[in-house]
């Protein structure tokens, strides 16, 4: 889901409230996030993800683009969703103010889309290694147009199995 931070532009620059648990209470959100954790990538087209924890340690993140661009995915694996094995994208920037708000049950990946990107995430449930998981970040059943072929990615996000 996407969430767009309230911004208040003057001639100082701007503000934004990138979270307030009310709002995200009122909308039925997850309000409790005590790991914020932060991920830069130095070159463009670098490839994160596509990543998950299996219960039960599934987590929700809201993601933000604090420097750079990004084209963000989250892709959806909760069974019993309308959504099913269904992925979604969306450009982060600092500019744009937009965060992704990625339920439990979801796996989540981004590609860089500048030089130079700090990614801010805030996550329920703290990360618990023996429980992360992974697919492949061009896995033909979900059939993901990345912006470019990956520069740089990780042998761990290589060694993901497909759906």
């Amino acid at each position: 889901m996407v969430h767009r931070a309230g911004t208040a532009k003057d001639e100082r620059g701007w503000f934004a409230r990138v979270y307030c648990e009310a709002a995200f209470a009122e909308r039925k959100l997850e309000t409790h996030f005590p790991q914020h954790s932060l991920s830069f990538s130095r070159e463009k087209g670098t490839l994160r993800g596509l990543h998950y924890q299996n219960e039960p340690h599934s987590e929700t993140k809201l993601v933000t683009c604090l420097q750079g661009i990004v084209w963000d995915v989250l892709v959806d694996l909760r069974p019993h969703s309308p959504t099913y094995r269904r992925w979604a994208g969306v450009e982060l920037s600092a500019e744009n103010g937009v965060q992704l708000y990625i339920p439990e049950g979801c796996a989540h990946g981004f590609q860089t889309l500048t030089d130079d990107v700090l990614i801010r995430y805030m996550i329920s449930k703290p990360y618990a290694p023996d429980h992360a998981a992974g697919i492949r970040y061009d896995d033909p059943a979900l059939d993901i147009p990345w912006p470019e072929k990956p520069s740089v990615i990780s042998q761990k996000d290589l060694g993901w199995p497909f759906l």
